[in-house]
């Protein structure tokens, strides 16, 4: 069982959801998005989703971009995402990369699972790959005891949940929207109708990300999903911030009021 499975098992045995924050490495430096990772973790954050800066994404939202570009200008590289990961599991926390696939292709797809499995991560989150072309993934993953994270969306057909789920590992990231992330006024009834299809498909732990970023939204969305994702308001703290030490009281405060939402019945 990796970190992120023992987790997700005792919020469970608690009775709610787990809270995931999510921050990308490299941002505003290495050494204060490592810093930032670790505060998050210590204010609430059950599972630390670990950000790999890329130049193309499909999922990310304007404040997530904005961030992202900043940590790759300031040369962020691929091997700082273990480092970030370290701290976080020697914190004493759980952590998790999600990142696209080409930069894990580019690093060699088992060096990438063996360092991430060094670093005491649980696995990765892979918003751009699908089960059908995972072939590589798989197999080390596999080989490497880690988690696989696959996502499914509001247009996904039972069959591709079903196909979806059998290849995860962890939990099922839903996808509560159609679009990239960033903070909405409203939850909506997707996130909720998906992960009640989801569950007909499989016992894997389902969570919930895009478009939750208030403690009310969180409190929604722990009442039917066993995690909620929040990314770009906790970014938003550090991005517009007057100085780190600001945004990181700001990421602290944030933190605590989402991981407050989560408990609250």
């Amino acid at each position: 069982m990796t970190g992120v499975s023992e987790v997700l098992a005792r919020t469970k045995k608690e009775g709610r959801a787990a809270l995931i924050g999510y921050l990308p490495t490299g941002f505003p430096t290495v050494e204060q998005s490592i810093e930032a990772m670790v505060a998050m973790a210590q204010s609430g954050a059950d599972i630390v989703e670990v950000g790999l800066p890329y130049t193309d994404p499909l999922m990310d939202g304007p404040v997530i971009q904005t961030a992202a570009t900043k940590a790759l200008e300031n040369g962020v590289r691929v091997a700082d995402v273990f480092d970030a990961a370290a701290a976080i599991t020697q914190a004493g926390s759980a952590a998790v990369v999600m990142t696209y696939w080409n930069p894990v292709l580019r690093f060699g797809v088992d060096t990438f699972a063996a360092k991430l499995r060094e670093s005491g991560a649980s696995g990765l989150i892979t918003p751009d790959l699908v089960p059908d072309e995972a072939g590589e993934w798989i197999t080390a993953s596999d080989d490497h005891d880690l988690d696989r994270i696959f996502l499914v969306a509001p247009s996904s057909t039972p069959q591709r949940l079903a196909s979806t789920t059998a290849a995860t590992r962890g939990f099922v990231y839903a996808a509560s929207l159609m679009g990239v992330t960033g903070a909405r006024d409203s939850v909506g009834d997707q996130a909720q109708v998906l992960v009640e299809r989801t569950r007909e498909v499989t016992d894997l732990p389902v969570c919930v990300g895009l478009g939750v970023s208030t403690p009310e939204q969180a409190h929604q969305v722990a009442r039917f999903a066993d995690g909620v994702i929040v990314g770009s308001a906790l970014v938003r703290c550090l991005l517009e911030a007057d100085s780190f030490a600001a945004g990181l009281d700001e990421l602290r405060s944030l933190t605590g009021r989402l991981a407050d939402g989560v408990r609250r019945t």
